[in-house]
Order: structure tokens, then sequence, then C-alpha cells
């Protein structure tokens, strides 16, 4: 009886100490998940940001009005790319290719099951429709001009050194903030701009750290500033406003959305604005338009013009004036024109070209990673094969 005993006894110690030893595994193994981040762990679980994004954020909707339908153009599609054309436009896995020209539908084209009636995600375009709702607040006198400072609106910038940013500065890239536009980076403030859940406290916390309006340093974060300065001007929440004073005069055909940092939170101003290709296109038909639609003056044609035309007071990375970026618009030189134009980090870009009177929408999957200057190879190709749609 003893020596059963005594081996049942041995039983239970060996098997009680693997049971210990796994229980302290998950509870290490707890502590440590718990101590991660939420941020990264979104970052993990939903890998690189895409397209369909919009479906594991919170949105607000951007509500349309009476819609203004593109006219399709007679010759819509009639043009045929060489194969040399065709494959250099689908090579960086696009969605939707469209060209309008005098208000009308001349070419359009698209992959993967989208349509014109697809939302896809803007990625950084957002940045420029906040631009645009700058200049269209300093319209209305809710914002007494560019000059104004960013302290008049958020109380956390309202200390010494970070009294002295500007609009200008946040429109123009140049706000001298400690903002790392970092994107492989799990860790970056980017990532967590994007994967987190509190935006407000994320850039209210940013720091100066060198003076303002000097030099050119792209940043999101710049962005997301400016939407809460408008929120604060306005007493709307983005999304409301950019309903009310441009996506309704614009006619835009289908109801947008803006991601969100959480549930009732802020808009993601600095990337997340989903659409179509066809409701992308008016954004750059407002700028051909000087800021007008039919017989509404959207945003002043002073602004839009300020907003096209390069900064080129201040100095890039390399110390030469900028020639490349106006007020959250990007300009490139092609072909002897200055073209404006929106771009997002996997290729999504909106062109407006003055001398064909000409909008080019493209979204897709990826852009080229060689660049030219400030602008990617890619952008050269898509205008080039708009070109030649254009003299066809």
């Amino acid at each position: 009886m003893w020596v059963i005993t005594s081996l049942h006894m041995r039983h239970l110690k060996s098997t009680k100490k693997p049971r210990f030893v796994l229980a302290v595994l998950f509870l290490v193994g707890l502590g440590i998940y718990l101590a991660i981040p939420t941020y990264v762990i979104n970052a993990i679980q939903h890998g690189n940001p895409g397209l369909n994004d919009y479906q594991i954020f919170e949105n607000r909707q951007v509500r349309a009005g009476k819609p203004d339908p593109w006219k399709l153009s007679q010759d819509l599609n009639k043009v045929k790319l060489p194969d040399s054309l065709q494959e250099q436009l689908e090579h960086y896995d696009p969605v939707a290719f469209l060209v309008i020209r005098n208000d009308e539908i001349i070419y359009e084209k698209y992959w993967e099951g989208y349509s014109e009636n697809s939302l896809s995600n803007s990625f950084s375009v957002a940045k420029s429709i906040v631009g645009l709702l700058v200049g269209i607040a300093i319209d209305e006198g809710l914002i007494d001009s560019l000059d104004q400072s960013v302290g008049d609106f958020l109380p956390e910038f309202t200390t010494e050194e970070k009294n002295k940013i500007t609009l200008r500065d946040l429109l123009t890239m140049s706000s001298g903030t400690n903002w790392d536009e970092a994107y492989s980076n799990l860790n970056s403030i980017t990532t967590q701009a994007y994967y987190g859940d509190n935006l407000r406290a994320l850039v209210t916390n940013l720091q100066l750290v060198e003076t303002p309006g000097v030099r050119f340093n792209y940043q999101s974060g710049n962005t997301e500033l400016l939407a809460m300065v408008l929120n604060r001007a306005t007493g709307k929440t983005l999304s409301e406003y950019a309903s009310e004073k441009l996506w309704r005069k614009i006619g835009a055909t289908h109801d947008a959305w803006w991601s969100l940092d959480k549930k009732d939170g802020i808009e993601k101003a600095f990337c997340c604005f989903n659409s179509n290709a066809r409701d992308f296109a008016r954004i750059g038909q407002l700028i051909l338009n000087k800021g007008k639609w039919n017989q509404d003056q959207v945003v002043s044609e002073a602004y839009i013009e300020e907003t096209i035309q390069p900064a080129n007071y201040l100095i890039d990375e390399k110390g030469q004036p900028v020639d490349f970026y106006g007020l959250h618009w990007w300009v490139i030189h092609d072909k002897n024109r200055q073209i404006p134009y929106t771009r997002g980090i996997l290729g999504q870009y909106i062109f407006a070209i003055p001398d064909q009177q000409a909008v080019v929408v493209r979204l897709g999957h990826e852009r080229s990673s060689v660049y030219r200057g400030e602008h990617t190879e890619d952008i050269y190709l898509y205008l080039n094969i708009a070109d030649h749609i254009l003299s066809q």
C-alpha cells in the first residue's frame, strides 16, 4: 500500500511541474502581449496598408448631395493603347485609370472587379482635400489668414516655441516639428497614426525642433493638425465640413467615407478619404475651374492659384528652392508644363492638366520606388499615357 501511494505521489509531482511551467509561460506571454501597444498589434494583424482598409477602421460619412454626373464622350474608350503603353499602364497593379477632357470622360478602365462605384482608399490624396477645406474656411472668414498661428486654435500650441507655427507652415510642410515620416518602421509615429486610436494626443505632443517656414519636410502630422484647426474653427467634424462645403457642391455621385482613429473619434485626415475614380476626378476639375463648379465659387480663385504655386521660398533637403510643392498640392514640371497633382503612397493620383483641360485619375496597389527629384517615375509614365490618349 505504501509503495503504491509513494508512486502515486511521485506521479502527481511530475504532472504538476509541467503544468506550473506552462502556467508561468502563459502569464509571461500574456504580460508581453498586454505590454505591446495596440497600434503594433493592429499593424502586425493587418500588415501593409491597402485599398480596402476602410473595412478595418471606423468611418464617418461624407454625404453627397444632388449628383452632377460626368458626360460620356461619344469617343469613350475608342483609343486603343499600343501594347507597350498597355504594359506600362498595368505594370504597377492598377485598379482604375480615368481621363476626362472638357468635362467628358474619354477613357475609363478598371481592373480586379473595380468599377466607377468602387470605394478605394486615397491615402495622401486626402491631404490635398484638407488643403482645399482650409481655403474654404478662410473664404468664409472662419480663419483669418494662412499666416494665423496654430496656437490661436489649439491650446497645446500656445507655448513660446510652438506658437511660431502658422497654418501656412503646416500647408507647405515646413512646420519644423519632430514628426518622423517613416513607413517601414513598425514603431514609427506614422505607423502609430495609421493603426493607433488616439491621433489627438499623438499630434498635440509634437515638439518644435527647427525654425518653421524654412525647410520642406513632408509630415503627415501637419495635415492632422490642420484637420483639428478646421474642427475648432468651424465647429463641425472634418467629414461634416467636407460634405457641406465641398463634396455636395462639386456634384459627387456617391457618399465618401473618412476613416477614424476610433469609434466617434477624429478623421485620419492625412490618409483615409475613401471614394471612387469618377468622384476623385472632381477634385482635379475644381483646380482646372479655378475653384468654381458650375456657377458656384467653391474655393476662391486666389486661394487655388496660391495652392498650385510652388513654395519656392522654402529649401529642400539639398538646400535648393522648393519647386515641387504648394499648399498641400504637388507640382510637377513635365514637357514645359506645370501640372498640379495629388498623390498617395500606393500610386493614387489626380492630375489637373491645364493646357489640355484634362483630369487624369489613377488608382492602384503600387507605385514606383524610383524617384526623379521629388516625383516617382510612374508619374511620368501616366502623364505620357494620358498625352497619347488626349492626342488622338
